[in-house]
């Protein structure tokens, strides 16, 4: 069975697990309206991805009562 010779001091370990933690967002700048966005996403604001409308705004929709 594999056993440790000698003790990994808990300086040691910490050390090799340094570069496990995780990393924070990168959020762009969308080309129409300015907000900040996630990468390579449709913008939550204003509904583009790469500078062409992909999801209509809910103000923008109209609804016949009978739809409804």
């Amino acid at each position: 069975m594999a056993v440790p010779q000698n003790k990994i001091s808990k300086s040691r370990r910490n050390q090799r697990r340094a570069h496990d933690g995780l990393t924070g967002a990168n959020p762009n700048e969308c080309t129409s309206c300015g907000e900040l966005k996630r990468p390579h996403h449709v913008c939550p604001s204003c509904g583009s991805y790469a500078d062409r409308e992909v999801i209509a705004q809910a103000a923008e929709t109209e609804l016949d009562d009978d739809a409804a």
